[in-house]
């Protein structure tokens, strides 16, 4: 579906718009570090991790939340129609360093929070977890249906 196929009066709070795994492997990690500009050693380096009472190395917090909107922009079809998003991080998430396969596997699922007939928008609410324990809490995001 893209947002000129989505019409808000089709969709109720609670109707699930999907789910997807994300596989997070140290390379993702190093490629979004590079990217973002975030080289803090939590993200690369087990030993350092582990001196600051970390679990080992951890995903950017930023790139678990980047990676868990997509299955909203997937679903509206156009990434500009998101006009708000946010959460709060309640958990690392740990990628061990696992040669040829992710060192972290992320749930995320995605339900009509509420809806605004009036702005003509659905806020979607994400569920992300890690072996069953959420990640991220209050992650919505705000889109714009045609």
């Amino acid at each position: 579906m893209t947002t000129a196929s989505l019409n808000i009066a089709d969709l109720s709070v609670g109707t699930e718009i999907g789910s997807r795994v994300i596989e997070i492997s140290r390379a993702d990690l190093i490629k979004y570090a590079g990217a973002s500009g975030d080289f803090n050693p939590i993200h690369w380096n087990e030993r350092f991790a582990r001196e600051v009472e970390l679990p080992g190395v951890i995903a950017h917090g930023m790139f678990t939340m980047g990676a868990a909107v997509q299955l909203v922009t997937d679903w509206v079809g156009d990434p500009a129609a998101v006009v708000s998003y946010g959460t709060r991080f309640t958990k690392p998430v740990p990628v061990a360093d696992l040669e040829g396969g992710p060192g972290a596997v992320v749930a995320v699922t995605g339900v009509v929070g509420a809806l605004d007939s009036d702005a003509g928008t659905a806020r979607i609410d994400l569920t992300v977890t890690l072996d069953g324990q959420k990640v991220l809490v209050k992650a919505q995001a705000t889109v714009r249906l045609a």
